[in-house]
């Protein structure tokens, strides 16, 4: 179970494999045929002589989706099936694409015809049982869902609770919860108590809600959703100190997750909150919110894009919702569309901030660096304290080489923090590249060090090792790179591959340090090891042909030359590496010593 907040929470994904559901599994089955370009059960589709035709119309979709445009998929699928209607492969293709793209009103009519091909499409039946909702034909969905499998004597968890949704839609609260009740394995637990007591709530039922929310909590109290709707159900129920100590838990838990901000500021009021679910519509959301979650946990965004469709639809003003969405289209490299949905979150919500940064970050891929910078600017002129805004624009800065604006951003932040902890590592660490970049090394080097300062100097999981190895990496290198502390830089990099092993701008930085010294053997061992891990960086490269150029290895060295040269290398280094292709490498040290890779690649 996994109803996290939707912000990349550091939390693993809940124990419970209950999501794996047949309904996952055939939505996953089909986008792995929408990916890959063969759709189901799909006849190669009939050419026809005007415009592109359907199969040149499916194979621009293919191309379309393989570069994740989401919107040009869906429209030359459509065209490809209006051309060719009767093949059943190109109706499941635009059918998924439909869901995927957003267009619903679309979907449906082609689950419709869908059905009529194939009475057991049960991805068809839930599209329709989901109108039905929408529209309050509570029956009529129910009808949908039990044609997907929902009434089965094994039905499938995800389709069963969208059918107790239309149940309790219809008045049947009891049949509802006696509907989820049949999942009675351990590990679905916290599924049926969750949503029992959503349901039981929403059907006016509070002492039976609030104990099946407390079977959630006691099963799940680190997921935001359950802390969330426990809390809601505890204060309405006179328990405002119980209901205000477990979202203290677990904001103590997420301390950068602002989601449980409002319900704070609520119940230290003493104020009851509203349920977590006001309608039947939200309710079905929370389900397929849930499985969008799972989606983000295995790997598998397009899957959980359809979801996370479907749940806006059914609850267009859901924030968390927004904000997932927008940060699996970031996943899919559809920063256009990240960006419009990171816009819709309202400004008056706790996660706008964090909207703001997504949706900064959004323009900033799409190269549209100046609207960027404008977004993060305002959002730092109201909230100066909002860290994670001043180190994305940091970044920013940095990316441009904009290195005295990127200190002055970074310089503000650290100055507005009382007492500098762990998690402010990234601020010193973005004002020491500002610094060093910009000839500064006298201020660079303390601020490396205070950054190392703050991160445990025995990690405690993969993530604190990477960040450790990032620091001593840039620092080591510059040490080396400037004949200086030599003996103390190869420990640091010794230590920093040991830390992250697969990280070939790590392992690029001993093998450069051994370079600068001289050991040319030592040297390209270490850097064969590191375009291995990362074969297509310029600099590694680079570093590469000069290794194999001082051990005499001078063809292989133009070789390397040569291939950096097509890996989109920084312009200044363009001229050096064409002038050691035309005389090789010049006695003393190296031409091209470029700096060490901040973000580990």
């Amino acid at each position: 179970m996994d109803f996290c907040s939707g912000f990349r929470l550091t939390q693993t994904p809940g124990k419970h494999q209950a999501g794996k559901t047949a309904l996952r599994a055939l939505v996953l089955s089909m986008a792995v045929a929408f990916v890959t370009g063969t759709a189901l059960a799909a006849t190669p589709p009939a050419r026809v002589v005007s415009g592109n035709g359907a199969s040149g119309s499916f194979l621009a979709g293919v191309v379309a989706n393989t570069a994740r445009d989401m919107s040009a998929a869906a429209e030359y699928f459509r065209e490809a099936l209006k051309a060719d209607p009767r093949n059943a492969g190109l109706l499941d293709q635009a059918f998924l694409a439909e869901l995927v793209d957003g267009n619903h009103e679309e979907a449906f009519r082609l689950a419709e015809r869908a059905i009529r091909h194939d009475k057991s499409n049960a991805l068809a039946h839930v599209a329709l049982g989901v109108r039905a909702l929408k529209a309050k034909q509570y029956d009529r969905a129910r009808a949908s869902f039990d044609r997907a499998g929902g009434s089965a004597r094994e039905a499938d968890l995800t389709i069963g609770l969208l059918r107790a949704w239309a149940q309790a839609g219809a008045g049947d609260v009891a049949g509802a919860l006696q509907g989820i009740d049949r999942f009675k394995e351990n590990e679905l637990r916290g599924y049926r108590e969750f949503f029992g007591g959503l349901i039981a709530d929403l059907g006016k039922r509070p002492v039976e809600a609030e104990t099946r929310l407390a079977n959630a909590y006691k099963t799940e109290n680190g997921i935001m959703r359950v802390t969330d709707a426990y809390a809601r159900i505890l204060s309405r129920r006179g328990k405002i100190a119980e209901a205000k100590e477990i979202v203290t838990q677990w904001r103590t838990r997420n301390t950068s997750q602002p989601y449980l901000d409002r319900q704070f500021q609520a119940l230290d009021k003493g104020e009851a909150l509203p349920p977590l679910v006001g309608s039947v519509t939200e309710g079905a959301a929370e389900v397929f919110y849930g499985l969008g979650a799972v989606g983000a946990a295995s790997r598998d965004p397009m899957t959980a894009v359809i979801y996370l469709q479907l749940a806006r639809l059914l609850s267009p003003k859901d924030e968390v919702i927004a904000i997932t969405l927008g940060e699996f289209f970031e996943q899919l490299r559809q920063n256009e569309r990240a960006a419009e949905t990171y816009q819709m979150v309202p400004a008056s919500s706790p996660l706008a901030n964090r909207a703001a940064i997504g949706r900064a970050t959004s323009l900033e891929r799409l190269e549209k660096t100046d609207e960027a910078i404008i977004v993060l600017r305002t959002l730092l002129a109201a909230h100066p304290e909002d860290l994670e805004a001043a180190d994305t624009l940091g970044a920013i800065l940095r990316v441009k080489k904009r290195w005295v604006e990127s200190i002055e951003v970074y310089d503000a932040a650290i100055k507005s923090v009382a007492k500098l902890e762990q998690r402010h590592w990234p601020l010193l660490f973005g004002r020491a590249i500002g610094y060093e970049r910009s000839k500064q090394w006298a201020k660079a080097e303390p601020d490396f060090l205070a950054a190392l300062d703050l991160l445990p100097p025995k990690p405690r999981s993969p993530r604190e090792a990477a960040e450790r190895a990032q620091v001593m990496n840039y620092l080591a290198y510059s040490w080396v790179d400037m004949h200086m502390n030599i003996d103390k830089s190869f420990e640091m990099l010794r230590q920093a591959v040991a830390m992250a092993p697969g990280d070939g701008a790590v392992v690029d930085s001993l093998g450069w340090a051994y370079f600068r010294l001289g050991r040319y053997e030592d040297a390209v061992r270490e850097l064969e090891r590191a375009v291995l891990l990362k074969a297509g960086d310029p600099t590694i490269n680079d570093h590469l042909g000069d290794a194999y150029w001082r051990v005499g290895r001078q063809r292989e060295a133009r070789f390397k030359w040569s291939q950096t040269l097509t890996l989109n290398p920084e312009p200044e280094d363009l001229e050096k590496i064409t002038r050691k292709l035309e005389t090789g490498l010049a006695d003393g040290p190296a031409a091209n010593a470029a700096p060490p890779k901040p973000n580990g690649g």
